[in-house]
Formats: structure tokens, C-alpha cells, sequence
């Protein structure tokens, strides 16, 4: 996934990720969000943020607030979004089917392979598209 690495969010987001330790970064996670200038950087800063929440709830939350973010930022024009898209649905689908809503999270399954479009097929795509698959297997498994 080829994000701008200038960018002040993407920036954060990618030194939290290759902190030593979680509180170093939800450090970084936390400067991003609060920094985020536009709904895509909304997008980018809910969806790491989302990756240390305690629990499943407040994971499913910031899930959410990543793909409102990301369709708000679509909605506006912003296409530096797409290539998250799938990912940022393949998150919130895990997570309501996680919280017993598997009609909800068939929905975000679909949009997430609506989304694998916007993929190239390299190896991050490949990656994306194997969990969507996955995700869709599980889902299937609760009832169709």
C-alpha cells in the first residue's frame, strides 16, 4: 500500500508501527488523530488507533470511525483513501462478526470486495484479498 510518507499522519502512524513498545505507539496513534486535517487522515490515524484498543468494542468503534472517515473522504473527491478501503472494511466486517452481527458484517464483507478493485495485485493486495476471502468463509460459516 503506497501511502505518502510525508505526510504528517502517515508519518506518525508509520513510526508507531515500528515502535519497540504499545505505549510508544499509542503515542504516535494518538499525535495522528490528534493532528488528522482531513477526513483521508481521519481515515489513516482511526484506523491505527483501532489497532490498540483494549477491547473488542472500542476496536469495533474506531473500525467504524476509520470507514466513516474514508467514505466521507470519497464523498468529497479525496481518492488517496481507495487503497485502504478494502483493508478498512475488512476490519470493521471482522469486527461485527466478532460482536454477533453477521448480517452487518456480510455488508462490510461485500463492500470490502467491492473495494479490492482499487488493489494492485501485488503483495499487499494479495494479503487484503486472502483476509477478505477468510473473512468471508467465517461469515458464511454464522449463516447466510
Amino acid at each position: 500500500m503506497a501511502l505518502d510518507p510525508r505526510n504528517p499522519v502517515v508519518a506518525l502512524c508509520a513510526a508507531g508501527m515500528a515502535a519497540d513498545d504499545a505505549a510508544t505507539a499509542r503515542d504516535c496513534f494518538t499525535k495522528a488523530w490528534a493532528v488528522r486535517a482531513d477526513d483521508f487522515e481521519a481515515a489513516v490515524a482511526a484506523h491505527y488507533m483501532a489497532r490498540l484498543q483494549p477491547d473488542a468494542g472500542g476496536k469495533l468503534d474506531w473500525d467504524a470511525r476509520a470507514v466513516q472517515h474514508a467514505e466521507a473522504a470519497i464523498a468529497g473527491g479525496d481518492t488517496r483513501v481507495r487503497v485502504m478501503l478494502a483493508s478498512l472494511y475488512l476490519n470493521l466486517g471482522d469486527g461485527l462478526l466478532g460482536a454477533g452481527r453477521p448480517d452487518k458484517a456480510r455488508d462490510a464483507i461485500a463492500r470490502a470486495e467491492a473495494a479490492l478493485a482499487a488493489l494492485a495485485g501485488d503483495g499487499y493486495g494479495g494479503f487484503v484479498a486472502a483476509g477478505v476471502a477468510r473473512l468471508r468463509a467465517r461469515a458464511l460459516g454464522q449463516g447466510e
